[in-house]
């Protein structure tokens, strides 16, 4: 049987700063990935003050979006689908997400799209979001709750029976790339290098900020050889990404010799497997 995994992700660049190194490195060992990207990320602001296409930005940022998703696929070579929902924006203060964005549509009506591609592409894993979305972003949010329905819904033939037949999902995990054990095993490789102060403060802060984060970690994917490959995806969304980003980007060897994983929590499953796991797809027969 075929591997086949589906990652849902809020907005285009998600699916980069949060996996893009698991899937490559499943795409290489011949599996099937899928990228469903929630909406369009037409709300998001540019983050690159250095961004070369900030005229097509300002005059037609859902566009270039699309342009620079075509750019993240190419450098990891995952299949990929909109979902077709607007973005929700971050609202702040007094402001409300706008009528008709992702994160107000009922959910019984928002997740017919995703139940007949989880039907179709039928995928033995599934990445998501916790209930939390991450960091409170309402699309993040929902992107939890549409996946988490959506799964279920797929399971269950009285449910959207012109949506296919139905299919089980083996696996649920969530995403918990940022984590404290990964900061610290990253902040012991640095201190004792030649870093400038400015550097060492951000990565104390990073740590500050996340010291009582819990570990909800189950499964760690060996990425080290395909950080490059990160990385290229990453900086294809240049609207978001800026490429001297201290957040984003580390010295390739360093992560390879302190934390060279991608983490994740197995949130549900319906096969055994032994914690923690090195393979997502542990435990799932191959015929």
């Amino acid at each position: 049987m075929t591997q086949r995994l589906m990652a849902v992700h809020a907005h285009p660049d998600d699916e980069s700063s949060k996996g893009a190194g698991t899937y490559a490195r499943y795409v290489a060992a011949g599996a099937q990935v899928l990228v469903v990207s929630c909406t369009g990320g037409e709300r998001g602001d540019i983050q690159n003050e250095s961004l070369v296409e900030k005229a097509m930005a300002n005059r037609d940022m859902a566009g270039l979006r699309r342009i620079e998703m075509a750019k993240a696929q190419a450098a990891v070579g995952f299949d990929h689908l909109w979902l077709g929902y607007q973005d929700s924006g971050l609202p702040e203060g007094d402001e409300v997400v706008q009528p008709g964005s992702f994160s107000l549509i009922p959910l019984e009506i928002s997740a017919e799209p995703l139940v007949k591609i989880i039907r179709r592409f039928r995928p033995q894993v599934v990445i998501t979001y916790d209930e939390t979305g991450g960091y409170p972003h309402p699309d993040h949010i929902r992107t939890h709750e549409i996946s988490i329905y959506a799964i279920e819904a797929a399971a269950d033939a009285s449910r959207y029976p012109d949506a296919g037949r139905p299919w089980q999902v083996s696996k649920v995990y969530y995403d918990r790339t940022f984590n404290l054990p990964k900061l610290e095993a990253l902040w012991e490789t640095i201190e004792s290098m030649d870093l400038d102060a400015e550097t060492l403060e951000f990565m104390g802060q990073m740590r500050e900020r996340m010291k009582d984060r819990p570990d909800l970690a189950t499964s760690h994917v060996d990425v080290g050889d395909y950080l490059e490959v990160r990385d290229e995806a990453l900086k294809s969304h240049a609207s978001q990404v800026d490429p001297n980003s201290r957040f984003f980007f580390w010295p390739n060897e360093v992560q390879r010799n302190a934390w060279p994983y991608e983490d994740y929590q197995l949130a549900t499953s319906f096969v055994e497997s032994e914690l923690p796991e090195s393979d997502l797809f542990a435990g799932i027969p191959e015929d």
